[in-house]
């Protein structure tokens, strides 16, 4: 694996290689910067991104005819974000609509869904609501037999724990059942890890984290390997009306240009943080897959091609949590993730079944020293 920093331009560390289908007949072999910025085709005298198109109604005769069908700000992102997951994107408004989607497409009454027990746990709560039989398995195993099993949901790494699990052999054995798989890529984002590479089926993620990246946007999206699954899970969404907003996806497609630098300090960050909590008399339970000692750290440098910048610790309690957010000046609470501001949530609060002390904290772009004395001077 490479530095803390991940795969930077030549988006070739780890085992994802570059995908396929973004913009431009060279972007195959171009490193991640590259593609993240010419995500967009631009023409001579057009702007570099054009800007979103707010149509209801289209004049009919060409391809586009109604705004919950079609939109072509729409396509822009999707195609990037397909290009970069190496599949057919499908966009929505949030990630739960994603996921819903894709649930909800993928499974009929009567059928097994297996989901992470330690995963986002409102995905959970809508697995529950379904006519389905939901299995809970941890992210890091053991997983029993995939036998009679319709989908498996992983969610790797996962949140807010940072486990890890081996997509491409949980992929083999689910596929050996006759299983679809999907994985939560949210944490990871298409930069840190491309799972269709890996032999999952479909990838779902909220962009709503480290792809807009500015905390100023919900949507998500679902990823297809198969052109036929991504057209059921569109025609879901046209008859169901969960579309994204054409300002929203823009502002999504202007943040996906910056996504390569941000996850590179952030990550840079994230290394920092660990480095400097390691030992701390305050805080146990540090995780963050970047570290050499973590336990998810051997799988997650095999299929990862670069690592985050959300990291794991417990504080003793409630108190302590409160303590350490009052006393930072650059800390601020708050309940996502991947933005430009480092943001802690304490998870408990949510119903999370973790410590009540437990923070996920999003390293965000400060500089470097200033966020470790920070947060170093908030622990006291």
């Amino acid at each position: 694996m490479g530095t803390p920093g991940g795969a930077g331009e030549s988006g070739t560390v780890g085992s994802g290689a570059a995908g396929s289908g973004s913009a431009g007949s060279g972007s195959a072999g171009w490193g991640d910067g590259t593609r993240v910025v010419h995500s967009a085709a631009v023409a001579p005298g057009e702007p570099f991104l054009a800007g979103p198109v707010l149509a209801a109604p289209y004049r009919l005769g060409g391809d586009d005819t109604y705004g919950r069908a079609h939109n072509p700000t729409w396509r822009a992102l999707e195609t990037a974000l397909g290009g970069l997951d190496g599949g057919e994107c499908v966009l929505f408004p949030s990630g739960m609509a994603a996921i819903s989607a894709l649930l909800r497409t993928v499974l009929a009454p009567g059928d097994v869904l297996v989901v992470p027990s330690d995963g986002y746990y409102l995905t959970r709560a809508l697995a529950a609501e379904l006519r389905v039989e939901v299995r809970e398995v941890p992210t890091a195993g053991p997983y029993p037999s995939f036998d009679g099993v319709r989908l498996v949901l992983l969610e790797s790494p996962s949140n807010p724990g940072l486990d890890v699990c081996d997509i491409a052999a949980l992929t083999e054995a689910a596929h050996a059942c006759g299983a679809l798989v999907a994985v939560d890529n949210t944490t990871a984002t298409p930069l840190g890890q491309r799972p269709l590479e890996l032999g999952a089926d479909v990838v779902v993620a909220s962009d709503t984290k480290a792809v807009a990246g500015h905390s100023d946007v919900l949507l998500g999206h679902v990823t297809a390997a198969d052109p036929a699954l991504a057209e059921r899970i569109r025609a879901a969404r046209t008859t169901g009306g969960a579309i994204p907003g054409p300002f929203e996806t823009w502002l999504a497609h202007r943040g996906l240009g910056t996504l390569d630098l941000r996850l590179e300090r952030q990550a840079a960050n994230a290394a920092a943080l660990h480095a400097a909590l390691s030992g701390h008399p305050a805080v146990t339970g540090l995780r963050w897959p970047g570290a050499a000692g973590d336990p998810a750290h051997e799988v997650a440098a095999r299929q990862m091609r670069r690592f985050g910048g959300v990291l794991v610790f417990v504080l003793a309690d409630e108190a302590a949590v409160a303590r350490f957010l009052e006393r930072s000046e650059l800390v601020a609470a708050s309940t996502s993730f991947g933005g430009l501001h480092t943001t802690a949530d304490r998870r408990a609060q949510w119903g999370d079944p973790v410590p009540e002390g437990l923070i996920r904290l999003s390293a965000g772009c400060e500089s470097t020293e200033d966020l470790v004395a920070d947060v170093l001077n908030a622990l006291g």
